[in-house]
């Protein structure tokens, strides 16, 4: 399944998307509601990997994929909003299936 760098990329952007949310919904209350501000910087540290990692692998895609401008955009915007990488995946990382 790990063979080509796209899936690699559908890969990073789950687990960067998953620890996107684990970072929203369960460290900030930590953090802010319960006082508990220790569990985000564990859980920071691992988004952090994961989101430099997802950047990386984008643009290593969009040079050796030749994506555009706008898919690379839009592949990296999708970072920054929750849910997003799992939108990504749905509309930019799919592979196309061509059946004879």
């Amino acid at each position: 399944m790990l063979k080509t760098k796209i899936n690699q990329l559908r890969l990073l952007a789950y687990l960067e998307g998953i620890s996107f949310l684990v970072l929203i919904g369960i460290g900030m209350p930590l953090k802010y509601v319960f006082a508990l501000p220790e569990p985000n910087l564990y859980i920071g540290m691992i988004h952090g990997l994961l989101f430099i990692a997802y950047c990386t692998w984008v643009m290593i895609l969009k040079a050796d994929e030749q994506w555009s401008s706008l898919k690379t955009f839009w592949a990296l915007l999708a970072s920054f909003l929750p849910f997003g990488t799992f939108v990504a995946d749905k509309k930019l990382f799919k592979v196309e299936v061509i059946r004879i």
